[in-house]
Parts: C-alpha cells; structure tokens; sequence
C-alpha cells in the first residue's frame, strides 16, 4: 500500500445526523455489555475478542493477507466456543436485556408481594440459626427450577415457610421459590455461582443464592446456618443485611410492582453493591 492509500483509509468521509445517531447507539449497546460483563469470567473474554478484532483490523491495513485469513477461517469456531463456555454468560446478558424497562412495559403484570410473612419468617429462623434459602419470583419465571423440586403450590405463610426449613423435615434441603403469595416448590435445587473470588465463608446456600440472580432477575434471601446472619443477593450481588427492618426496606424497594417503579431512571452508577 501506498501512503495515498493510507491517506484515503484514514479520509474522514461527510458525517449526517443518521450517522452520529448510528454511532451512539452502538456505542451504547457497546457500554451496556461491559457493564453487564463486568466482574464476571466473560469480562476477559470480551478483551481477547476486542483485541483480536483490533489485530484483524490491522492486518488488513499492512495487507497481513494469511493472518486474515486464519482469523477469518476460525472465527465460526471461536464463536461456537464463547457459547458453549460462556452460556451462563449470555443467559444472564439476556434476560437483562428482556428485563429492560422497554420490555417490561409490553410484558409485565400486577406483582402483588406479601413481604412480611417472609420478614418474620427469615428472622425466626435466623434466631435459631436454621439455615434457609428462599427465591421470590419476579418478572421472569422460575418453572426450569420448580420442576426439580417438590410442587406445593401453598398459600404463603410464616408457619408454613418456618415448618419447610426444620432440619427434621423432608423438605429442609434446598430453595423455596416464591411467586407473589405462593409457595410454588420447596427442596428446590439452584445453579451454584462460579465466582472465584467469592469469600470461602459462604457456603452453598449463599453460592446457589448468587447463582440464580445471575441467571434470573430473581431476589433471594439466605439464613445462614452457621451464624445466623441474613443476606440477600439480586443481580449476581450478595449483600449483608443488619436486622429484620434493613431485609423489610430491600424487598420492598427491589419487589415493589413494575407499574411503580416504570418511571423511574435506573443510572448505571446506581447498580452499584449496596450497603446495609
């Protein structure tokens, strides 16, 4: 190539307002994907393919002819592959992008949730250090994880929920999911989260608990069986919650009815992990 060739590839060509629309609206798609990878095994990911793309792009302006063509060639089986490791990955980037605001507005329904009967119920249980694991539904369905577990379909109560976790009982071992008042299966078993940097002080429970939020928009609620503590996790984030009315003020504020909360501007730095 000769400079006139480089001179015209870097020729900045007459830019319309399509253009710069075009131009932010992949930057923002861009942006939204970094977040939602952000803190996960795929973010590593992301940066071999960035960087890739860029060896690719420069390979074609020195005219590297046989690098082309080997990036070319396995970029199908490189794709084939990032599904396959990464699945979980992508599930959660889309159900995230199923949960935007957008969507939600064609598809969401009245939720209705009855916070205090799993206030008091996790409290309880958390005076006596029983170990519990309950995941409340909210827009997007559980029925992969009921199926596993043993269908009940109960009216939600604090008897019911505090009797499901007695060590003695046959339904004890697993999750409860939850969807608005009901109990909708017990000893129901959760994908465990593959965070690596995940304190070893957590045990199952709270690794199954991270897990399902990162696959799902679900929230979950952790007694720990060693110590007591409540925690909840949303969005693959685990937090540690100080007493029963810091567990009432999150689940109302996260399972609050989407119709209230439509209006509402949800900021990137507002994503943050929260503190009790």
């Amino acid at each position: 190539m000769s400079w006139t060739d480089y001179l015209d590839f870097f020729k900045i060509p007459e830019i319309s307002v399509i253009d710069i629309l075009d131009i932010l609206v992949v930057s923002y798609v861009i942006y939204r994907l970094f977040l939602l990878l952000k803190g996960t095994r795929a973010a590593k990911m992301a940066t071999g393919i960035a960087f890739l793309v860029l060896f690719y792009f420069i390979a074609k302006i020195t005219g590297l002819k046989t690098i082309q063509w080997l990036l070319t060639t396995f970029v199908t089986y490189v794709v084939i592959a990032i599904i396959v490791l990464y699945q979980a990955e992508l599930r959660r980037i889309l159900a995230n992008l199923g949960n935007t605001r957008l969507f939600q507005s064609f598809t969401a329904k009245e939720n209705r949730f009855n916070f205090d009967d799993i206030v008091l119920g996790a409290v309880t249980l958390s005076s006596k250090r029983v170990g519990a694991l309950i995941v409340i539904e909210r827009s997007m369905g559980l029925k992969g994880y009921t199926e596993n577990g043993i269908l009940l379909n109960a009216t939600l109560s604090y008897d019911l929920l505090t009797t499901i976790f007695q060590p003695e009982t046959a339904l004890h071992d697993g999750a409860v999911i939850i969807q608005k008042r009901t109990i909708l299966a017990a000893s129901c078993f959760l994908p465990l989260t593959l965070e690596p940097h995940l304190s070893k002080e957590y045990g199952t429970r709270h690794r199954a608990a991270i897990g399902i939020t990162e696959e799902t928009d679900a929230v979950a609620v952790v007694v720990s069986e060693e110590t007591g503590r409540i925690s909840v996790a949303v969005g693959g984030k685990l937090i540690r919650l100080a007493d029963a009315d810091a567990l009432q003020a999150f689940l109302k504020k996260e399972l609050q009815p989407v119709e209230d909360r439509r209006f509402m501007v949800s900021l990137p730095w507002r994503r943050k992990e929260a503190k009790p």
